[in-house]
């Protein structure tokens, strides 16, 4: 019988097969240089775990709870946050690949994401309250009725964002940052 809860362990090379089970949580729990994509992680709860180097592309997050999650250099291509549970929702990234990822409506205030591709990333209506991005490259992503206060997109690029339609109370941005946020003024900023 597998156990319904996994406390203090590191997993290494594991298989999907291996973690998946209905109502299963994880604490306190690292798991390393794991190919996990295309994994049901459905029902499943991780509080205070750590993935690094592991393949999460394209997973299924449906009911997952993801409690003070963090992820180091991972591929998390096509995740959908959305449908992870929203109780105590917080994970933070580490170069990490998260294109086309989905954090719609998602609350994930104060996270980090450092040194990530975030390529074409839904955060519409998402809350990202005091969230750094630290050197991302946000090409093409979505940001629609977003709340950005307080978030600090000074060392990011490649991103474009409508100040009439999201919250960017008091958020940080730097001079080369402009044009994204001017980008619908089809004006040309030089110097």
């Amino acid at each position: 019988m597998i156990p319904d809860i996994e406390e203090d362990k590191t997993f290494t090379k594991i298989s999907a097969e291996a973690i998946t089970g209905n109502k299963r949580t994880f604490e306190n729990c690292r798991f390393i240089s794991s190919d996990l994509s295309y994994a049901d992680l459905s029902g499943l709860t991780f509080v205070n775990c750590f993935f690094d180097e592991c393949n999460l592309s394209l997973i299924k997050l449906s009911g997952t709870g993801l409690q003070d999650v963090q992820f180091k250099s991972c591929k998390l291509a096509g995740a959908d946050f959305s449908k992870s549970n929203d109780f105590l929702f917080e994970v933070s990234f580490t170069n990490c690949l998260l294109d086309n990822a989905i954090f719609y409506k998602k609350k994930n205030k104060g996270a980090k994401f450092n040194d990530c591709s975030l390529i074409e990333t839904d955060f519409t209506e998402a809350d990202l309250t005091e969230v750094q991005f630290n050197n991302c490259n946000l090409h093409r992503a979505f940001f629609n009725h977003t709340v950005l206060k307080n978030a600090d997109f000074r060392t990011s690029y490649n991103f474009i964002i409508d100040p009439d339609i999201n919250n960017l109370k008091k958020a940080r941005f730097s001079v080369q940052g402009l044009p994204g946020l001017l980008a619908k003024y089809d004006i040309r900023i030089e110097g």
